[in-house]
């Protein structure tokens, strides 16, 4: 025993004295850490500092599972994934079913954290550069005004943390009101202007039109009826008997002043940024212009398919751009939402009622009841329905590139096709003979953000689409909202009729609550799947007529004219087939209703236990 302590004697003295005389091997650090002091130190260390917050702007709105799908613009094709649970109102504390880490309550103050860090941290950095500081230190004030304004809308108010933490601290506090959540994002969007004015950003970087887009944004909502608590109360019981509805929205003050700063804000958004993408247009454009200028729009200026525009790129205010150095799921799009029989994942489809919503070339509203429409319900509708939705019929991408000579007509088929005797289902459908199991149920897919160059093919190939985080048509759209409540009709009016003979539709005349009807659809046209309905629906306070409606799809059939035979292999051909569109609710996959709760989400349950300030949401 003795001798085996001297020998553990001998072995500890002789590692001391080794690492006595290589004291530099004590210093080693870790080589994917950086010491904290050392990034407020190397101006290329701050900003890849605050490069990593952008890390909280996810894919934008490319995720396979898209918000479209709690709204009436979709619905999403695969069970088992939480939607449902959200959209039949079954949601809770304790079972939020599906959110994304884009808005989700945890996630916002993960990413709100770092950018108070680097707001504090550059007010005392030590490198030299002060453009850069400025640049930066900008750039995270808008990034916390963009994560506090996504909590904001989804939860109403919340803490504000606008400062670091430190251990030991005690991190319980108290929601603050939703105006002075507001006030805020305001703020900070005010000092991302100042710090930004004049800086030349790379894209995707937070620039001084974004942090104004940012600003209209939250204007706008504040002026909303959801947010004006004596509205939101006539409307909705449960906000009515909620304990705090300051949380929710103002409770007193001049809305009016509230409308006129959304204009203000608006209106600066649309001077800073220029005249937009074609909206100097006194006549519409024809349809096929139409449907391009909409579908570049769509591009971002990136699809390289013949009659793309570029220039469509300068609608974008502030993008999450995709690059090919970097494999990331959001370039996959084409792939996650596109036909089944193109081996696509169809994951979120249109639903009628999106369908039914795109007027006639000439304005007037589609109308079941009317046979002819009824009988070629395709046929005339606005350019940007045929730049959106791909329905029975409508031409898309060589189908041989990934499923053989199947189909040379290449047409979408979502339907059920006479051949002798018997029907066929078509390719796209959950019957089809390339793959049933990946197909819509709806009748319908979109592909608005998917790129229509013939040589991508969608289930093997990636695009490099922009999502659009904010965008020129918004400010306007924002402008034309804000204008209509303070009756300022004449130019809400020649607003909204540049939106729209850009579009390729003839103009607007009406007045009062058809004008505020007609904005609103015109709005759900141009902005649907940009994550723009969820918010509208509720702030609007629509959504128990809107959002709560059983889903629709369209059943397909078509039937062989006496005498006529069918074409091997099928293509929709009219001269041979009569078709008929039966609208069928739906509810297999989703019983959805409207529950007023639904109007906000509700609070983790383990931030609740976490935080014994935090008041729940009323409703839950």
């Amino acid at each position: 025993m003795k001798k085996n302590l001297k020998n553990i004697a001998l072995i500890l003295l002789t590692g001391f004295v080794v690492l006595s005389c290589k004291k530099s091997f004590l210093d080693t650090k870790p080589l994917s850490e950086v010491d904290s002091e050392l990034a407020w130190a190397d101006a290329p260390l701050a900003e890849a500092f605050v490069n990593g917050i952008y890390n909280g702007l996810g894919a934008g709105g490319f995720d396979e599972q898209m918000l479209a799908s709690l709204t009436d613009e979709a619905i999403f094709t695969h069970a088992n994934r939480g939607i449902n649970i959200v959209n039949e109102g079954t949601l809770n504390p304790s079972n939020l079913g599906w959110t994304n880490g884009t808005y989700r309550y945890e996630d916002m103050y993960r990413r709100i954290r770092p950018a108070n860090v680097a707001i504090e941290r550059l007010r005392t950095a030590t490198f030299t550069d002060q453009a850069l500081k400025d640049r930066l230190k900008g750039e995270a004030h808008f990034l916390r005004a963009y994560f506090y304004h996504q909590l904001v809308r989804y939860y109403g108010g919340v803490p504000l943390v606008t400062r670091t933490y430190a251990l030991g601290e005690d991190f319980a506090l108290e929601r603050s009101s939703f105006e002075n959540c507001v006030n805020q994002i305001v703020k900070d969007c005010d000092t991302a202007i100042l710090l930004l004015t004049g800086k030349t950003m790379a894209k995707g970087r937070a620039n001084k039109n974004a942090a104004l887009a940012l600003q209209s944004r939250i204007l706008l909502y504040a002026a909303s009826d959801l947010h004006d608590i004596p509205t939101a109360k006539a409307n909705s019981a449960v906000i009515a008997a909620f304990s705090k509805p300051e949380l929710l929205g103002y409770t007193s003050g001049d809305r009016l002043a509230r409308w006129q700063k959304a204009k203000v804000a608006a209106k600066a958004v649309m001077d800073a940024a220029g005249g937009g993408y074609k909206l100097n247009l006194s006549a519409p454009v024809t349809l096929a212009e139409g449907q391009t200028n909409y579908k570049s729009i769509a591009m971002g200026g990136k699809s390289k398919a013949p009659g793309m525009d570029a220039s469509a790129e300068s609608e974008i205010l502030f993008g999450r751009y995709l690059t090919p150095n970097q494999s990331e799921g959001a370039q996959q799009h084409g792939l996650r939402q596109g036909p089944n029989g193109y081996h696509n994942w169809a994951g979120n489809t249109p639903i009628q009622q999106l369908v039914d919503d795109y007027e006639m070339m000439d304005g007037t509203k589609f109308d079941w009841t009317n046979p002819v429409e009824k009988a070629a319900p395709y046929v005339n509708r606005d350019p940007r329905f045929y730049a959106s939705i791909l329905y029975d019929g409508a031409p898309w991408k060589p189908r041989d590139k990934i499923s053989g000579n199947v189909d040379p007509a290449n047409q979408i088929q979502t339907g059920s096709y006479q051949v002798g005797s018997g029907f066929i289902s078509g390719l796209d459908t959950r019957q089809s003979s390339i793959e049933n199991w990946n197909g819509c149920w709806t009748g319908y897919y979109f592909s608005k953000f998917i790129d229509p160059d013939p040589n991508i093919v969608d289930n093997n190939s990636r695009q490099f689409i922009t999502w659009p985080f904010f965008r020129y048509t918004e400010a306007v759209f924002n402008y034309i909202e804000a204008c209509i409540e303070l009756g300022e009709e004449v130019e809400a009016r020649a607003w909204l009729n540049k939106i729209r003979f850009r579009a390729g539709m003839p103009p607007v005349s009406e007045s009062g609550n058809a004008l505020r009807e007609r904005y609103r659809n015109e709005r759900r046209i141009e902005m649907a799947f940009e994550e723009q309905r969820y918010h509208d629906a509720r702030r609007w306070m629509i959504a128990p007529t809107t959002l709560g409606r059983k889903t629709i799809y369209i059943g397909v059939t078509g039937t062989l004219k006496p005498g006529a035979t069918a074409p091997v292999p099928y293509r929709h051909d009219e001269t041979l087939y009569t078709y008929t569109y039966v609208p069928v609710v739906d509810n297999s996959l989703e019983n959805r209703q409207w529950l007023d709760k639904m109007y906000f989400l509700p609070i983790n349950k383990d931030e609740v236990n976490k935080n014994s300030k935090l008041i729940q949401n009323p409703g839950y």
